[in-house]
């Protein structure tokens, strides 16, 4: 269905691809649906900007930072640049004049959403983790509609505010990759299992040197690796490349790589288990302990109470890792119990229900 009339819509969310490809892929079911026109707002020298670019959409940048956990000069300065990036926001909302703002968390959501409240613009945030951040705990006082990815979230927020939708999962994932032209992608061996690592946007030290311990007895049991280092940690571990193990720093191509796959390893963010679940695949799950509220565990935790992952904490991983990963590589039946198990968390139609959520928020002249 294509309204007459072109909704105007600023989206801001950002800092990880967690808070970044769900505001791409909102924006890309809106643009198929309806006669649109977007304004992305990240936070300067941050990754959204990067990547909202190259998906094709305008991304605007506010001086915004987040708290630091430790003793820094740039929580010294932090209340400036929040009272800067409120001005910021309000230019971009006056100068744009959205029909709907739209929040995906990380910390530059904050303002733009608070300050588009004041205004009466219509707002809806969508939190992806199983439990709240703080930026989104604050804007749900303010927010008209709250869409979240697992349920229970009333303990949280105001019930009649609430929405379960699911996580939504980028397009490019949807769509039907067979498992031998994406083992001929990586230019690897079709008879031969594959382990995908994935450590985040942002790559995960402790996986990576897991990994590393345990590099020689994995290829020993014949086992092939599609691993994602992250930016940071890629110059580390790059000459460990060979025919049977392929090193990247970030995996642009992540259809191709979860098609390949028949093991996960992955930190628990929200999107990374959204995709994992939809695409149906056996995991082992390591969650960060530096997130807020722990929220990676709880995360994991939803999933391994139901034999949907085998999750393992950080602090657990000399000592379990390798047990784990051998077990999963020789028991195919396991593996596909647990790939079941994950499909049954897997929510195919999040994009559809938000954007449901954004329709009901506008105007009807609008549509």
């Amino acid at each position: 269905m294509k309204n007459k009339s072109k909704i105007r819509i600023i989206i801001s969310g950002g800092g990880t691809a967690g808070h970044i490809f769900p505001a791409l892929a909102i924006a890309d079911y809106i643009k198929k649906e309806y006669n649109s026109d977007f304004l992305f707002i990240g936070a300067r020298k941050r990754m959204e900007i990067k990547k909202v670019k190259k998906s094709g959409y305008k991304i605007s940048a506010i001086w915004i930072d987040g708290l630091q956990r430790k003793f820094s000069f740039r929580n010294v300065i932090l209340p400036l640049k929040l009272f800067i990036s409120f001005f910021q926001s309000l230019y971009y909302l006056i100068t744009y004049r959205p029909h709907i703002v739209i929040g995906t968390g990380g910390f530059v959501s904050g303002p733009v959403l608070f300050t588009a409240s004041l205004m009466g613009i219509p707002t809806l945030i969508h939190e992806q983790n199983s439990f709240p951040g703080i930026t989104n705990k604050l804007l749900s006082k303010f927010v008209n509609t709250i869409c979240v990815s697992y349920p229970g979230f009333h303990r949280f927020f105001k019930s009649k505010k609430v929405v379960f939708s699911g996580n939504p999962v980028r397009k490019k994932l949807k769509e039907k990759v067979s498992k031998k032209k994406s083992v001929e992608h990586f230019k690897l061996c079709s008879t031969e299992p594959i382990i995908l690592i994935i450590g985040g946007s942002l790559g995960a030290e402790p996986i990576n040197k897991a990994i590393l311990k345990h590099l020689e007895l994995i290829e020993k049991e014949s086992f092939q690796i599609i691993w994602q280092t992250g930016n940071i940690h890629y110059q580390k571990y790059k000459h460990l490349e060979s025919s049977n193990v392929k090193i990247f720093n970030f995996i642009d191509h992540m259809h191709f790589a979860y098609a390949a796959a028949d093991i996960v390893i992955s930190r628990a963010g929200a999107i990374a288990i959204a995709e994992i679940c939809l695409l149906k695949k056996a995991s082992i799950l390591i969650p960060s302990p530096h997130v807020s509220e722990n929220h990676q565990y709880e995360n994991a935790k939803s999933l391994a109470d139901n034999s949907a992952t085998c999750l393992i904490k950080q602090k657990s991983l000399d000592k379990l890792f390798w047990e784990k990963l051998k077990y999963l590589i020789h028991n195919e039946l396991f593996r596909t119990n647990m790939s079941e198990n994950a499909f049954s968390f897997g929510h195919n139609n999040a994009e559809q229900i938000i954007v449901d959520e954004v329709i009901k928020l506008l105007e009807p002249e609008v549509l």
